[in-house]
């Protein structure tokens, strides 16, 4: 006989529903289990919990994801990589997508 060991996986964050906007004046970061490898092209990001795998296509959206952790919103985030009007509107639809697919959640604002 076969003996199968069934694991649970660590709590995940709620999931950011397809429906809604992302906020750029909430504070966000990178999901603890997602590990992010910069590359020449952007970066790769690893979800280790939901083993997904997105692919960054811009330098600049990558300094954006490494400044959220760092910075008090998403927009702050965006304006500390140098990030103009129409970045930070093309940043947001990106960061719209990292988030729902458990990429990046939402954190409680710094003091």
């Amino acid at each position: 006989m076969r003996r199968v060991l069934i694991v649970p996986a660590a709590p995940v964050p709620a999931a950011f529903p397809a429906s809604s906007t992302f906020d750029l004046d909430r504070a966000w970061d990178v999901h603890p289990q997602v590990s992010v490898r910069p590359e020449p092209f952007g970066a790769l990001l690893y979800h280790f919990g939901t083993r997904k795998l997105s692919f960054l296509k811009d330098r600049g959206l990558l300094a954006v994801v490494q400044a959220l952790s760092t910075s008090p919103t998403a927009r702050a985030a965006c304006a500390s990589a140098g990030a103009g009007d129409a970045d930070t509107a093309r940043y947001a639809r990106a960061l719209a997508v990292l988030a729902r697919s458990s990429m990046l959640v939402e954190r409680s604002p710094t003091p």
